[in-house]
């Protein structure tokens, strides 16, 4: 446990014991910092259960920011119940907690799609929603649920906002017009070497590498070939970035001109006057975010809390805040002009311009291409 782990876990025993807080939330915030480091603890899981509060475990950022202003603090008022947040830079590294730690210990993650679900079901890291207690669901695309039934029939998980992994580019360095011609082999021009960034994902880098090749992402024909194309791009890359924080970093400093880059990133980074173009070519990786309720977490909370977050007018903030569509069916609800405008926005609820990860697909070859990305990103 590191020592700002340890410190907080000494302070709050602190507040604890001079009267600065309830039992209920002393007990709920150690089980829930404890949970953070790595630490199992035997009663973690009792305890947030106990003290009703609610573990959520998300992107960080201005993603987190907008759903703490919007979501989690007017919950906090009207219900009473704290959401006690804790954050991750990437998915495989919050799986892997979960699957060592307690049941209970963490209770709902804003987890990235379809691929990621199934590996929480295959785990039986999952449980069952009362569509009963969560009527807003009726909101949501019925387009998003479709893939989650099909790994399970039993919902563990609700649709919440979505976007693309696009290619963003320099303005000042870059126009628009190469940007449209060249498209994702942006990405493998030898005249930006050494300021070409990329997302350090698996996924993201066969993805890119096969539509570079003209293969089918989720067809891939010739395997050697990609991983050559992989290589090829690596060799060319500055840096690989590993979060929103760092890409928007890397992009507001120059220190890279093109990269394939997060929508709503993106569109932060315009909204400050980054001189950021962003261009989504054929096939460009699509991806749903859902709200993913796991096993042993108190229920009620849970779905009381995802129903408030699903409230329209919330979901609507949200979306503002994080610049990413909210999953919310546009023939239903009527969406605020700036929801319209931002990127990856398909207003016809069906979803069919967007090019998602073939889950079953992915899930058989994830394991052993992730151990070949790993030696490539590595220099092999």
């Amino acid at each position: 446990m590191t020592m700002s782990q340890t410190r907080r876990l000494e302070r709050l025993k602190e507040r604890y014991l001079n009267g600065g807080m309830s039992r209920r939330t002393f007990l709920g915030l150690t089980a829930a910092a404890a949970a953070g480091a790595g630490i199992n603890l035997k009663w973690g899981g009792s305890a947030l259960a106990a003290a009703k509060d609610v573990r959520f475990d998300g992107w960080g950022g201005s993603v987190q920011e907008a759903m703490d202003k919007y979501a989690f603090k007017p919950y906090t008022a009207k219900t009473g119940n704290n959401v006690v947040q804790g954050t991750f830079g990437d998915e495989n590294e919050i799986i892997t907690k979960v699957k060592t730690a307690s049941p209970g210990e963490f209770q709902v993650i804003h987890s990235s799609g379809v691929e990621y679900y199934k590996r929480y079901v295959d785990a039986g890291l999952t449980t069952k929603l009362n569509d009963a207690n969560i009527p807003n669901m009726a909101n949501i695309m019925q387009v998003m649920f479709e893939p989650f039934r099909k790994i399970s029939p039993d919902l563990s998980c609700v649709p919440y906002d979505y976007g693309t992994t696009g290619i963003a580019y320099n303005t000042k360095v870059i126009s628009e017009a190469e940007a449209k011609e060249k498209g994702v082999n942006l990405l493998f021009d030898p005249k930006y070497k050494d300021k070409i960034g990329g997302y350090g994902n698996m996924i993201t880098r066969v993805w890119y590498a096969a539509l570079a090749l003209g293969q089918d992402p989720n067809a891939i024909k010739d395997i050697d070939a990609v991983w050559d194309k992989v290589r090829e791009q690596r060799d060319l890359a500055k840096k690989y970035w590993s979060s929103g924080a760092e890409l928007m970093d890397l992009l507001s400093k120059g220190e890279v001109v093109v990269t394939d880059a997060w929508s709503g990133r993106v569109a932060a980074l315009q909204a400050q006057g980054a001189p950021i173009g962003y261009l989504d070519p054929p096939g460009s990786y699509a991806w749903m975010e859902d709200l993913l309720v796991l096993k042993g977490a108190p229920m009620a909370e849970c779905e009381e809390l995802l129903n408030f977050m699903l409230q329209p007018e919330v979901m609507i903030a949200v979306a503002e805040g994080q610049s990413y569509p909210p999953a919310l069916d546009p023939t239903k609800v009527k969406l605020t002009d700036k929801v319209k405008a931002l990127p990856a926005f398909d207003p016809t609820g069906k979803m069919a311009s967007l090019t998602f990860a073939d889950a079953a697909y992915w899930d058989k070859h994830t394991d052993e291409w992730t151990k070949t990305w790993d030696r490539i990103a590595k220099g092999a």
